[in-house]
């Protein structure tokens, strides 16, 4: 992993802005792996740590605006065909889709912003922003917004974690443990997150 990404970040932040675009449209490796790679070995400092979240938001932005044009151009029926037709092998649920479909009606801001936090989702979802032709102003600050808090995550868990040694085996099996216990803490959230809430709001009301 660290070879292609090392070779890729020779190109210095024009290379970086290129890997954040191209994890939107083919999400390998995912972004987590990536931001989390990123922050280890590509930030020396809180000032450069500053730079490569500006520049990956950038590029996360510019993916998702991609498959908004592509989703504007192919139209809603189109749109849905596809993910009913390859959804099931990036893990995006065609009830999914079609359920956050309904969101983006509902706000566009918001769904914009939400999307970001839900793997898969936060790739493909932008087509049906484009196909269901929401505002692109709203589309892209919710994005935009919702990109720069993903990636700062990930960001400043891999800066926080960066040690002396940079070898391959030590960044990979970092990178992993990280992934595991994020993914692990989203899940949760993402399940019993609502609930919590409800409860919450019950208390205090």
């Amino acid at each position: 992993m660290t070879g292609p990404l090392s070779a890729i970040l020779g190109f210095g932040l024009f290379g970086v802005f290129c890997l954040a675009v191209t994890e939107k449209i083919l999400p390998v490796p995912p972004s987590h792996v990536l931001l989390l790679f990123l922050g280890m070995t590509a930030a020396p400092d809180d000032a450069t740590l500053g730079v490569l979240l500006l520049v990956t938001t950038l590029g996360s932005t510019t993916g998702c605006l991609f498959w908004y044009a592509t989703g504007r151009r192919i139209g809603p029926d189109r749109a849905d065909a596809l993910v009913v037709r390859f959804g099931k092998y990036v893990f995006l649920r065609h009830a999914t889709y079609r359920r956050l479909c309904q969101s983006y009606r509902r706000n566009h801001l918001r769904a914009s912003l939400l999307a970001q936090f839900i793997p898969t989702v936060r790739n493909y979802l932008p087509i049906a922003a484009g196909a269901l032709c929401l505002p692109v102003l709203p589309f892209a600050t919710g994005t935009l917004l919702g990109a720069m808090l993903w990636n700062a995550g990930f960001l400043i868990t891999g800066y926080l974690m960066r040690g002396g040694s940079q070898d391959s085996i030590t960044v990979g099996f970092r990178i992993i443990v990280i992934v595991v216990v994020l993914e692990t803490m989203f899940l949760l959230a993402l399940r019993y997150g609502p609930a919590c809430w409800r409860r919450f709001r019950l208390v205090l009301g």
